[in-house]
């Protein structure tokens, strides 16, 4: 398994099959497993700004309210993907994304203390990246500019997923990470970097569109809108509707959709029973 990896990526420039994207995802989560410290909580601050830029910037876009839903929900997922984009290319760990370790995990090249230590580090240094950049664009004044109509936007994003039901948040989760596991799964056979933005783009794209629950992108969401001010109409914007009963049954969805959909199902089709080296 190791050899073909090896001799796929020597010998030219097409994308890399399946068995072997499912190789360099393992070493992958060898290797993220293994981070210091030192790297492991500036890299995870630094993905979930990165996701709080995406979301601000698909908020921006679908505050236009002259723009008809389709086209307005197709263009908030288009330009959400500048987050998953920065992590992957700039380097950067995220919780979401990182539930693919759960491979190296399987194979037993990771311990369940590691594996868990990795997500306990980098979802707490997302959430502290995230609620930064929510902070930094609530003290810009941009939510007040013009007639308020992003700010409104802000208000009415979070009071939408604040009354979903805990199924619905729970799902909601499986459907999302599903589609950003997938994302991040297909960089594994990208030779450079435009074959990487291509496939985050449509995955990333269809999520958002849907409408389905992100946890690191519901970390930004909802602190900028308890941080605007909800009004009246805003009665499941607080950090009760936030962290019990979207921010618990989300994360629980977006690890099922992407350790056991996409993770562990790859792990099964290619590596379970692959030969010794």
């Amino acid at each position: 398994m190791t050899y073909r990896w090896r001799m796929a990526t020597d010998t030219g420039f097409d994308a890399l099959i399946p068995a072997d994207m499912a190789a360099k995802a393992e070493q992958v989560g060898v290797n993220k497993a293994n981070l210091s410290l030192q790297k492991l909580i500036p890299l995870g601050v630094l993905a979930g700004a990165f996701i709080g830029l995406g979301a601000n910037f698909s908020q921006v876009i679908t505050a236009d309210t002259g723009l008809s839903p389709g086209i307005r929900a197709l263009l908030g997922g288009l330009v959400f993907s500048l987050g998953l984009i920065l992590v992957v290319v700039s380097g950067a760990e995220l919780f979401t994304g990182n539930t693919l370790i759960v491979m190296a995990f399987a194979s037993r090249r990771v311990s369940a203390g590691k594996l868990l230590r990795n997500w306990g580090v980098v979802y707490l240094a997302n959430f502290v990246g995230a609620v930064s950049v929510a902070a930094l664009v609530h003290w810009s004044g941009k939510l007040d500019a013009g007639d308020g109509a992003l700010g409104q936007r802000v208000l009415a994003m979070a009071e939408t997923k604040g009354s979903l039901t805990w199924t619905h948040a729970f799902v909601s989760g499986i459907l999302a990470n599903a589609l950003v596991c997938l994302a991040v799964w297909m960089t594994m056979s990208a030779h450079n970097l435009f074959d990487k933005v291509v496939v985050i783009v449509f995955p990333i794209t269809a999520f958002v569109a849907a409408g389905y629950e992100h946890s690191i992108a519901n970390m930004f969401f909802f602190p900028l809108a308890l941080f605007h001010g909800p009004t009246d109409d805003q009665q499941h914007v607080t950090w009760g509707h936030f962290l019990a009963d979207n921010l618990v049954p989300v994360t629980l969805g977006n690890i099922v959709g992407g350790a056991v959909l996409v993770g562990l199902v790859y792990w099964f089709v290619y590596l379970r029973q692959r030969p010794t080296a």
